[in-house]
């Protein structure tokens, strides 16, 4: 008896899964990440073009790119549109400026109530943290290969 009621209760456990879980299309989610990050990609062109029209040289211009494409993500994190954009373009947004500038000021407008110091200073770095550890790691590590075969 006891096994009967088990069985039903995993039943019905398994069908509830299946009516909350959300179904994906990968090809949808592709498109999207794709149509995101080229718009993305585009923006940052668009911004390097007229950077260099108004007389920016090269270099300069894409400084200009990074800090304007840093500074409209975190304008749309704190605006809570970012948040949006990446439920509709997925790994789209990732696309590495803006998702880094998303993955430190998220945490930091998240947790601005427990003050500057256990609030922001603590949790600033909770997303992106392990990414600069792991990416300045990584590239010692590879330096050393480096300076071996070299």
């Amino acid at each position: 008896m006891a096994d009967i009621l088990k069985e039903k209760k995993n039943k019905a456990y398994n069908e509830y899964v299946k009516q909350v879980t959300p179904t994906h299309s990968l090809w949808s989610n592709m498109w999207h990440a794709f149509v995101t990050g080229g718009a993305i990609c585009t923006l940052g062109q668009f911004i390097i073009n007229m950077a260099m029209n108004l007389g920016a040289d090269k270099k300069l211009a894409g400084t200009w790119c990074s800090v304007l494409l840093v500074l409209i993500s975190v304008i749309l994190t704190g605006c809570g549109i970012y948040q949006r954009l990446a439920k509709f373009g997925g790994a789209g947004t990732l696309v590495p400026i803006t998702g880094f500038a998303n993955s430190v000021a998220a945490p930091a407008i998240e947790f601005q109530k427990e003050g500057q110091v256990f609030g922001i200073g603590c949790k600033i770095f909770t997303i992106a943290g392990p990414v600069i550890l792991y990416g300045i790691f990584s590239g010692w590590v590879l330096g050393l290969i480096y300076w071996m075969i070299a």
